[in-house]
């Protein structure tokens, strides 16, 4: 039995180790903190307890006692606990008390550290926190100490004198304080600093001002918990070297509304684009079990999604078969670029490819070749423009269904994340059908309060879907995959 004390960064999700993800995903139970990434439990096993133990200044709060005291319970009674926090654990973390809690009931424990805010929110600003020409030290502290000492243990005299970067974590509400300290203790009013609010996120805001100033930019700006200090000479270089908020799509939100499995690249893209992403699927796939045709009897197999090809496998595999089911004479055909490199994954060569991903061009692609038995692997409802022509020229054309769109509900917190999007995509006509399903219809939604999001589709046929409600897409992708959506949205900012 074992507890993991986990540091979770400073809220990129990009910024979590891969020893942390490990033991997320294996953990029995999960004790986590307010500060941690969005998605930072969405590997945990469905089975784990998650437990929150979050802090919030004047909110609510649970007591460090309670912590522990749950901490140490489900450390003896579980194999794999998880003690999940901003930041890392061991740097104004509690981590050190919470170990110590841990070793005093007799429980092993580790120590996993995690990217620390202190560093990391400077960084994503722009500020390095030492420069060989102006920074050769750097000195981390705490601008709320515990409340129960008699006296500060900080030295703000040497801290005035020490000669590099002091960056203070929780010290937005004490900045007329410290900034007071320092400056009575020999540091230049006119030193450089900065303030960085939700560092690493997308919401990031960072401000620069003097030692002197700063503490009133900060009730100008509004600037709130939690936010990073940086003071020295480093702060001003923010001016050069400022990056996070040069990404495209930083300070907009977007909306993705296809399954989970299938969004992860889509947000990890958007959010490394710069854009806040709201995770909002509105389908989910299921595969279709059943028996495999023999595929070597086929001129022509046709996939038209990388779900159908994902699908299709998992049947080959459940019966014991691989890519050697599939004849050396047998033409393959796909739907799209994301389709064909879904095969290629499976090492399959995709025979025809139309520019355009839709299954009129596919139709036209096919055009002269000579086809006599085809198999279209495919969803449970799907449009048969593609086996009726085929049918049309005389082929014998089989329909495997081998998964299904499943309607995920959006709660109400979702649809008004939704509501305040600047994009909102739908990657298939069964994700506008069932995102307005889970809204109450087209009227229903655009009656919401505010302006609506602007509509991406990532096709022809998801936007003739769009127009079949009464709604007209504001962007379509040229490019009918997820690099095309991204290139869409870009292209619109």
């Amino acid at each position: 039995m074992t507890v993991y004390l986990v540091g979770a960064g400073p809220g990129d999700p990009g910024l979590m180790t891969a020893r942390s993800l490990e033991l997320i995903a294996d953990a029995d139970v999960i004790i986590y903190d307010r500060l941690i990434p969005v998605t930072a439990l969405e590997g945990a096993r469905p089975d784990a307890k998650l437990i929150y133990a979050g802090k919030e200044g004047h909110g609510p709060s649970m007591a460090q006692s309670e912590i522990d005291r749950l901490t140490v319970e489900h450390g003896r009674s579980s194999s794999s606990v998880v003690r999940l926090k901003g930041g890392d654990p061991f740097v104004f973390g509690r981590g050190g008390e919470e170990g110590e809690a841990l070793l005093e009931a007799g429980i092993r424990f580790e120590v996993v550290p995690g990217v620390s805010s202190g560093v990391a929110a400077p960084a994503y600003a722009g500020i390095p926190v030492t420069h060989r020409a102006l920074a050769s030290s750097v000195a981390f502290l705490t601008g709320h100490e515990d409340p129960e000492k008699p006296e500060s243990s900080l030295d703000w005299q040497a801290l005035a004198a020490f000669p590099g970067t002091l960056v203070v974590f929780m010290g937005v509400k004490q900045l007329p304080a410290i900034t007071a300290r320092l400056m009575a203790g020999g540091r230049s009013p006119d030193e450089p600093a900065a303030l960085v609010q939700q560092g690493t996120l997308p919401g990031q805001r960072a401000v620069v001002a003097s030692l002197a100033t700063v503490a009133q930019v900060a009730l100008d700006e509004r600037i709130k918990a939690p936010t990073i200090a940086i003071f020295g000479p480093v702060a001003a270089l923010r001016e050069k070297l400022a990056w996070f908020e040069s990404r495209p799509l930083h300070g907009r939100r977007v909306a993705v509304t296809r399954a989970r499995a299938q969004a992860s690249k889509l947000a990890v893209q958007l959010r490394a684009l710069g854009a806040d992403v709201v995770q909002a699927p509105v389908i989910r796939t299921q595969t279709i079990s059943g028996p495999v045709p023999e595929l070597d009897d086929f001129d022509l197999i046709c996939f038209t999604s990388p779900n159908g090809v994902e699908a299709l496998f998992e049947r080959l595999d459940a019966a014991g078969l691989d890519t050697r089911a599939f004849s050396s004479r047998t033409r393959v055909a796909a739907i799209g670029p994301g389709t064909s490199r879904a095969l290629a994954s499976r090492g399959i060569h995709c025979d025809f490819m139309p520019d355009r991903a839709v299954a009129e061009a596919l139709i036209a692609e096919l055009e002269s070749l000579p086809v006599k038995r085809a198999l279209v692997a495919r969803a449970k409802e799907a449009r048969d423009v593609l086996p009726d022509a085929l049918r049309s020229r005389g082929a014998e054309v089989e329909i495997l269904q081998v998964y299904e769109t499943v309607i995920e509900r959006l709660d109400g917190e979702q649809i008004e994340a939704i509501n305040s999007a600047d994009f909102i995509t739908f990657t298939s006509a069964s994700t506008v059908r069932n995102f307005l399903e889970s809204v109450g219809g087209v009227e229903a939604w655009t009656g919401a309060p505010g302006r609506r999001p602007a509509l991406v589709s990532i096709g022809p046929v998801t936007s003739d879907e769009l127009r079949a409600h009464g709604l007209v897409p504001d962007v379509e992708a040229n490019d009918h995959d997820i690099d095309g959506v991204l290139a869409a949205i870009v292209g619109a900012v």
